[in-house]
């Protein structure tokens, strides 16, 4: 069968779907690009009920966007993997994901196959990454004065917020914000009636079960429940006979008894994954036991690691109680907060804990606060894991220059795609530049010649004089894992994008 080579029309038809999608994600990149730099400006989402977000924070915008485009949703899930994975970066991993598609588009529609640009945009990508990787600069501990400036980019240049984000990190230690599963943004809570602060411990966003009674400050072992802490049950259908009857009666009464044991063992403070029995709660407030209820199991492992504490059954109250005693758990201060609606535990005998509050005036900036002391926690973070590099746009302008050099070795066709990458890099610094009132293309080539004639890749351009300035030296710094996790989910967004030639309705599930 032989191939007909499409007409100049046909040509055009075939990129419809390339380019409808490149247009959604232009939209989608407009509505968050204007944040960026230190003079972005913030956005206004209005809900249909009228309720108002106002912030700058990039996965915010995009998860609160009524996105019906399904290119333009591949664009959110960057975000959204940028915040789930390292927490900082959503908005320059969008912008550089639209340039990416945008310059990608540029090639394609020139006449380059799609698949020679593709893989030169994920060797450009692959080589953009280990030059970034290269570059970045360890820091000296946790005295490292660049700790407070990582703080201070990342949270928008609150000073306040900065301070409490790097006293939090200093009382956790860097082991702690090493751990691969530890979040140190999950440790930072907002509320509009508290100041700034940083707890020694745990607060705990609870009102305890008993709560008519007054907690003063006191020492406490702690009772984990992984589940309900209430009587053991029979099936709903043995219920019903007099026998299964009979069973529960005396389950209740079992368990009753097995609650003495919390007294025997100078317990003070009882949570549980689910609910809580009546009796079960008359008794601890009887003895000033401390219950609460429904506590998330992610909540439930922090008291135990904590406190040392190791949860149990329900079951488990059966155990002898000098064998209960070893899952109990210690706090040298529990006190419930009425200010704070929380419970406040201290001084316990597990692994170091910090709780950071953030305060405000109004719930939305509340809010807003909240959403930057942890954009600047996870930065910092990611700075003490992997290093940081100089900010404002410079590493990926000193990269493009050094992708311009690859792409000369390169004979294929894939230099086009390396090219679109180095032109993509090109991208945060123009935007930045921008949004600071100045020309991007002057400011671009002047960082350009400025680097290439030092051999300095951390110069930039200083935003409030527009002159060419070292990022380094004036603490304009970034977390490497920060740039490099949106360059490595930029390319694979921007990859799949470009691959896509047709956009097929699927048909709607049929419920069996």
């Amino acid at each position: 069968m032989s191939q007909i080579k499409p007409t100049g029309q046909e040509g055009e038809e075939a990129f419809a779907t390339l380019r409808n999608n490149a247009n959604a994600i232009r939209a989608i990149c407009s509505a968050v690009e204007g944040t960026l730099g230190p003079k972005g400006l913030d956005t206004m989402l209005v809900g249909t009920q009228g309720e108002v977000v106002i912030t700058n924070d990039g996965v915010t915008i995009l998860e609160k966007m009524d996105v019906t485009h399904p290119a333009a949703r591949l664009l959110i899930q960057v975000a959204r993997s940028q915040q789930h994975q390292v927490g900082d970066g959503t908005t320059t991993a969008t912008v550089l994901a639209g340039a990416l598609v945008a310059e990608g588009v540029a090639q394609v529609t020139r006449g380059v196959p799609v698949a020679k640009v593709v893989r030169g945009v994920q060797d450009g990508v692959a080589a953009a990454l280990e030059s970034l990787a290269r570059r970045a600069r360890p820091l000296e501990g946790m005295s490292d004065p660049l700790l407070y400036r990582i703080a201070y980019v990342a949270g928008r240049e609150h000073a306040d917020l900065a301070k409490l984000i790097v006293e939090g990190a200093k009382r956790l230690g860097p082991a702690k914000l090493r751990e691969p599963h530890f979040r140190f943004s999950d440790v930072v809570m907002s509320h509009g009636k508290a100041a700034n602060e940083v707890w020694p411990g745990l607060l705990i966003n609870k009102k305890p079960a008993n709560a008519q009674l007054d907690f003063p400050p006191d020492t406490a072992q702690v009772l984990l429940f992984q589940d309900a802490f209430e009587p053991e049950t029979v099936d709903e259908e043995a219920l019903m006979t007099d026998a299964g009857f009979h069973k529960q009666t005396q389950l209740r009464e079992q368990f009753r008894a097995l609650l003495e044991k919390l007294v025997e063992l100078r317990v003070g403070f009882v949570a549980s994954e689910r609910g809580v029995d009546p009796d079960a709660e008359q008794f601890c407030t009887d003895h000033g036991i401390m219950v609460l209820q429904r506590l998330p199991r992610a909540e439930l492992r922090r008291i135990a690691e904590y406190t040392g504490a190791r949860p149990i059954r329900r079951s488990g109250l059966r155990k002898p109680a000098s064998e209960l005693a070893g899952y109990l758990g210690f706090a040298g201060h529990v006190a419930y907060d009425e200010r704070l609606e929380s419970v406040r535990m201290a001084e316990g005998k597990g692994r170091t804990q910090v709780s950071i509050v953030v305060g405000a005036s109004t719930s939305e900036v509340v809010g807003e606060r909240l959403r930057i002391a942890r954009d600047a926690a996870s930065s910092v973070q990611a700075a003490l894991r992997g290093g940081c590099l100089p900010g404002g746009g410079a590493s990926e302008m000193a990269v493009a220059h050094e992708l311009d050099r690859h792409r000369e070795t390169v004979q294929g066709m894939e230099g086009f795609g390396i090219a679109a990458v180095a032109q993509a890099l090109r991208k945060p610094l123009a935007q930045i530049v921008v949004n600071a009132g100045y020309n991007p293309l002057e400011k671009v080539e002047e960082v350009k010649a400025a680097q290439i004639a030092s051999s300095n890749d951390a110069l930039g351009i200083d935003c409030d004089t527009g002159s060419v300035a070292d990022m380094m030296a004036a603490g304009v710094v970034d977390p490497a894992e920060v740039k490099l996790h949106a360059l490595r989910a930029a390319g694979e967004v921007a990859c799949a994008v470009l691959r896509i030639h047709t956009v097929i309705k699927m048909r709607p599930r049929t419920e069996e």
